[in-house]
């Protein structure tokens, strides 16, 4: 009896292990953007033109665990002056810290297509939690059998939280990022 309950939790778990599939991102139908607010009567915009973004998930995509790196010295705000200024010490510090780095650490599905991530960031050296909200756009069937998911996630960083921009009061102090996102199952 011993024998059959360790191969049936054996089989399980093979069967487990397999179902996981590894995702990348698809960089020309993906983005990572961001607004705050100046003076706090408008609105900048800006987004990072360099990033890795892995997921382990499922055929459907279903609680997917991401691993997200961006190269913070891509920061573009369509203004080389403003530009040059975020990626200076007082603000990202690329220097000394190149990349801004999330992983997840839970997830959690909510009504519909909408879920939650959950996990740690890493800015400027300084690791916090954070919430992503998101929705599943889709799962398609791509090219030579591959799947394809499209996703939003949006979260809103408190910039001060990382020591970027510390006491510049124009700035707002909340960040909305938003990650538009096309994955390509490997």
């Amino acid at each position: 009896m011993k024998k059959i309950i360790l191969t049936f939790v054996a089989l399980v778990t093979l069967v487990t292990v397999n179902a996981q599939n590894t995702w990348k991102v698809d960089n020309s139908h993906s983005s990572i953007t961001f607004s705050v607010s100046h003076f706090m009567i408008s609105e900048v915009t800006g987004n990072f033109g360099k990033f890795d973004i892995t997921a382990t998930t499922n055929e459907k995509f279903e609680a997917p665990e991401f691993d997200v790196t961006i190269d913070a010295s891509t920061i573009n705000t369509n203004q080389s002056g403003r530009d040059n200024h975020l990626k200076a010490a007082d603000f990202f510090d690329v220097e000394k810290h190149a990349n801004i780095v999330f992983k997840s650490s839970s997830f959690t599905k909510l009504e519909g297509k909408e879920f939650e991530a959950k996990g740690n960031i890493t800015i400027k050296g300084i690791t916090k939690e954070v919430v992503f909200k998101g929705k599943l756009n889709g799962v398609i069937e791509g090219r030579g059998g591959k799947k394809k998911a499209g996703l939003k996630l949006t979260s809103v960083i408190k910039r001060e939280d990382f020591n970027v921009g510390k006491g510049m009061n124009p700035v707002g102090k909340e960040v909305t990022v938003t990650i538009n996102i096309e994955m390509n199952q490997q």
